[in-house]
């Protein structure tokens, strides 16, 4: 018998009810984050934001910036916690240099972001294909290696990190200086030197964000091809399949789906009493 499993980490929309005891959110706070907790006592938390409802704690979650969309909300959480939290596994120090393995990928395009904006790295470069290059510098990068035409080997310069988004420690490790922390975000990592940097999922990183969020410095990176549509939710999964993705594919609730409810990606709906029974599939506890 095949079990029915609701995927999704990532989530951003609307408060339509609260638990007993939730005192950071109110009923029509717009919210974001990510529902899987890693560190979560007893089970892992489940996924299951691929829906039109879903149930977290308050802990988890924090108020969407109001500069951005729900859909831009929805690109961030565990793609910017992953990010953060390899960072931090290094021990990154500002003024340090670092190269970044798949610079124009979900965890890629804000660990660019981050190196040049937030951290204080006195040089990121970082690897990617040929279509993508123009695009990663636009997010900060000082130099983007074109790895179709230049192997890690032929790579001169050595840096103080290396960060591996891809999982490719095995060959990328080369261009790190000796005792350089390197860092791999794949299970298991690919070369012995290699870290495996996971994620404390938690809303108080999503708000230390907020100043570079709400100034520009951090910008969401949504791919192209989306969104998609909460019916084409398969042809999602086989576009990320492809290795092509530029940034995070988005899914969003079709408004025409939910008449009478609240959309999590709208927000010119009111809520009203007379919804609130219909509304208890989401809920902030």
């Amino acid at each position: 018998m095949l079990l029915q499993v609701v995927p999704g980490c990532d989530m951003a929309g609307v408060v339509v009810g609260k638990g007993e005891g939730v005192m950071k959110f109110s009923i029509g706070d717009e919210v974001y984050g990510n529902i899987q907790d890693f560190n979560a006592e007893g089970k892992l938390k489940q996924l299951g934001t691929l829906a039109e409802y879903v149930a977290v704690e308050e802990t988890l979650v924090a108020l969407k910036p109001s500069n951005l969309s729900f859909e831009e909300a929805a690109s961030l959480p565990l793609a910017v916690q992953t990010a953060i939290e390899g960072f931090i596994t290094a021990g990154f120090k500002e003024g340090q240099s670092i190269f970044i393995v798949g610079g124009a990928g979900g965890v890629g395009t804000l660990a660019v972001q981050l190196a040049k904006h937030v951290y204080g790295a006195s040089r990121v470069v970082a690897s990617c294909s040929a279509p993508k290059v123009e695009f990663v510098k636009s997010l900060g990068a000082d130099l983007v290696i074109d790895y179709t035409k230049t192997k890690y080997e032929e790579i001169q310069e050595k840096y103080d990190f290396l960060y591996d988004t891809i999982g490719d420690t095995k060959n990328s490790f080369v261009v790190a200086k000796d005792g350089a922390p390197i860092v791999d975000i794949t299970w298991p990592p690919s070369h012995p030197r290699a870290v495996y940097s996971s994620l404390t999922v938690c809303g108080k990183n999503l708000e230390s964000l907020w100043p570079y969020l709400e100034s520009g410095k951090l910008k969401a990176v949504l791919d192209p091809t989306g969104p998609y549509r909460f019916t084409d939710v398969i042809e999602a999964f086989r576009y990320l399949e492809t290795g092509r993705a530029r940034g995070k594919v988005i899914i969003i609730i079709s408004p025409s789906a939910l008449p009478s409810l609240v959309p999590c990606d709208q927000t010119n709906k009111t809520i009203t009493p007379e919804m609130m029974p219909q509304l208890q599939e989401m809920a902030v506890h």
